[in-house]
């Protein structure tokens, strides 16, 4: 019992150093515009009850003290790391001195193009390029509605003396309305995949098409912040922590337990 005994023990101690790797991430990004939490995700794996009933092999023994105990596996359950996924929730909205940063609020990523293809964000930190192009700090240009990825649906500035994009998304030139500025959406927010740099790409196995999004609000002059509580984070951290040393603990039992049947049993033959 106590050789399978610790590598449960075992599993739940890499489940939980998953999961303060995600709370630290979480916390190294507090400051971070417009950056969601992500959330540590376990399951229960069942070794046996997830195979056919014929392929077990369960031998038959008479009643006995070994009967008290299942032997066909399902005894054996180890903690199975699923992974992360990231929460969506609104972050507060700052404003800034600077009026080409936008924030916003509601539902919705903006469109980017990168050297790898078309990404999504909620960063909305932007600055105009030496073309007059309305582009992202790391240059990428910043999309309007609009099919194809060429540049029509780049959103040129130029030498414009005023120009806005309002609370719905239309952009204004000089007082004329040129477009909306690209907004995305999807009703199972699982498909969008982080990539880093406050990026987001769709996943390989798309579960709902990516929609334009129109229940925003887009703020001028202004950023989100990062969804993270620290609060909260800290809390987790400091639970998950003691967590992790009942698991060492239980380990080292095991340990114990194993060296003793080892070595003590073996003597009484």
């Amino acid at each position: 019992m106590s050789i399978k005994g610790i590598y449960t023990a075992t599993s739940g101690a890499i489940a939980q150093s998953d999961k303060l790797d995600t709370i630290a991430n979480n916390i190294a990004n507090a400051d971070t515009t417009a950056f969601k939490r992500d959330q540590q995700v376990f399951k229960e794996y069942l070794t046996s009850a997830e195979k056919e009933g014929e392929v077990i092999q369960a031998p038959v023994v008479p009643a006995s003290i070994d009967s008290f105990y299942p032997i066909d596996g399902k005894d054996k359950s180890y903690v199975d790391s699923v992974g992360t996924f990231t929460t969506f929730e609104q972050g507060s909205v700052r404003p800034t001195s600077n009026p080409l940063e936008r924030a916003i609020e509601g539902d919705g990523m903006w469109e980017w193009v990168t050297p790898n293809g078309l990404r999504y964000t909620r960063n909305g930190s932007f600055t105009l390029n030496n073309q007059g192009q309305l582009v992202t700090k790391q240059g990428f240009p910043v999309l309007r509605q609009g099919a194809g990825m060429g540049p029509a649906r780049f959103i040129q500035l130029g030498q414009a003396q005023d120009w806005n994009v309002s609370q719905d998304g239309d952009i204004a030139i000089d007082g004329e309305v040129t477009g909306k500025i690209a907004m995305s959406t999807a009703k199972d927010k699982n498909v969008f995949m982080k990539e880093g740099n406050s990026l987001y790409t769709l996943r390989p196995t798309v579960a709902s098409p990516v929609l334009p999004s129109n229940t925003f609000k887009v703020h001028q002059g202004a950023i989100e912040k990062s969804n993270v509580n620290l609060v909260n984070e800290m809390t987790e951290m400091i639970k998950t922590s003691r967590t992790f040393e009942a698991t060492q603990k239980a380990i080292q039992a095991y340990d114990q337990m194993n060296a003793r049947i080892a070595n003590d049993i073996t003597r009484l033959k």
